[in-house]
């Protein structure tokens, strides 16, 4: 069955390709192969830069156009030459030769992967997309979802809303300090993932520049290797390897992103709960259906659209955090397999962003349900009352409304006036204490 929209087997190339086709920049095979060509060809240059050979101006610029214009039909041609060698990389380095043909270095074509195993040439290109991805995409799209979030919280601010705390109406807060909340988790993760460098392994074979050291032992190998992955790739290269990288920092994006995501997660069900309340209308487009039986339904399909994603791209990066790091002796090759799949989990969470950003654009705020709560709600002032009178020393204050309000649901404004009556402070406490309401007791926040 030949392979479009309709007959792929993962919704991520079927269903959703429109919605996630630019990952393919970063993690397709093409693009694995393309940043393996550039890798290839920047350790080639840079040893023409240390003077183990010369190169013209016009050489160099014609080397960099091998990666710059890289194409499908190049990738092809390395795909076929890995036909024959059945190896990728070494596939890699032939392709590059027989380009070095057709500019007239072929003198040179030796110098190709010179010292290298395919891990150095792995491990620094796939950190390299994965950099490129979180810069140019994913970090971008957290920011701006975080943003918008600020900016419904700015909006609502001043929005009284019932608690709930164990499901239970509590002491009453601010639809917007409760946007908030999303809002700093989101920015403190984001800082936190910032700390975390994105890590590379370019040694040799088991990362001892051996077959360096024995060809030129006279160079100091570890300060070029890191110059090299620092200065001419933007990575850091780990000083202690085997032959593969470590996979820590890595892992440790998966577990970040995967936090982000459970934050995610949470703000998802929080507002489903917000809609199946009445809290939130959802706006309707000309044409939709909600419900193939019910046709007044509106469901909140984004957020849920969202919250499966998340939990799919959760699953996945658990086990890239797990397995990675976990490498038998100088190395296995389990770890090949699960880094091709390091799209994956991004397009499942960059979806869920973008069905959450449509979802939140699709919020009508129902101010009459949630101060009608409120209103039916009056014994939450009950915490207000007591501390007040504990304030002015009155004895037993929590007892007294406690027998008031625990478990009662005829508690309105009526009964609470009617007991702050009974209590034998002034007229002057009682006036203060009759202008608490459940919509005025939410106390303050910080600035947002």
């Amino acid at each position: 069955m030949e392979l479009n929209n309709l007959t792929a087997i993962s919704p991520i190339d079927g269903r959703y390709r429109k919605q996630v086709n630019h990952l393919a920049n970063y993690f397709s095979e093409f693009a694995l192969i393309k940043y393996r060509v550039f890798v290839e060809i920047e350790y080639f240059l840079f040893l023409s830069d240390k003077k183990f050979f010369k190169l013209t101006s016009k050489q160099k610029l014609q080397l960099k156009a091998i990666a710059e214009d890289f194409s499908l039909a190049d990738a092809q041609k390395i795909k076929d030459i890995e036909l024959i060698t059945n190896h990728d990389v070494k596939a890699v380095e032939y392709f590059i030769k027989e380009q070095f043909e057709k500019i007239g270095i072929e003198s040179l074509k030796e110098w190709v992967h010179f010292g290298l195993t395919s891990q150095d040439i792995n491990n620094t290109s796939i950190p390299l997309s994965w950099k490129h991805c979180m810069e140019l995409d994913y970090l971008p799209a957290v920011a701006n979802l975080q943003q918008n979030l600020h900016q419904l919280a700015t909006a609502w601010k001043n929005i009284s809303l019932l608690a709930r705390t164990h499901g239970q109406p509590a002491s009453p807060t601010v639809l917007g300090k409760e946007i908030m909340v999303f809002v700093e988790r989101i920015a403190n993760q984001i800082q936190l993932f910032s700390y975390i460098p994105y890590a590379a392994k370019f040694g040799g074979a088991t990362g001892n520049f051996n077959a360096h050291h024995i060809a030129f032992p006279d160079k100091d190998w570890v300060k070029l290797g890191n110059e090299f992955v620092d200065k001419y790739l933007g990575l850091q290269r780990m000083q202690f390897t085997t032959q593969i990288e470590h996979y820590d920092n890595l892992a440790a994006h998966c577990d970040s992103i995967k936090r982000i995501n459970t934050i995610l997660i949470d703000l998802c069900r929080d507002i489903w709960t917000y809609i199946s309340m009445d809290y939130f209308k959802q706006k309707t487009k000309e044409g939709e259906v909600g419900s193939s039986a019910m046709p007044h339904k509106v469901n909140p399909i984004d957020f849920e659209n969202a919250e499966g994603n998340l939990g799919i791209a959760n699953a996945l990066f658990e086990h890239f955090s797990a397995k990675l790091p976990i490498s038998r002796l100088q190395r296995d090759l389990t770890d090949s397999t699960v880094l091709r799949n390091l799209g994956v989990p991004i397009a499942h969470t960059l979806l869920a962003v973008k069905s959450l950003e449509k979802g939140l654009g699709k919020l009508l705020l129902n101010e009459a349900k949630m101060e009608a709560d409120l209103e039916n709600n009056w014994a939450v002032v009950a915490e207000a009352i007591q501390t007040i009178l504990r304030r002015e020393n009155y004895p037993n204050p929590y007892e007294a409304l406690k027998g008031l309000t625990r478990g009662k649901h005829s508690i309105d404004k009526k009964a609470i006036h009617s007991f702050i009556e009974t209590l034998a402070v002034s007229d002057v406490l009682k006036a203060e204490l009759k202008q608490i309401t459940p919509s005025n007791y939410v106390g303050i926040v910080a600035a947002f």
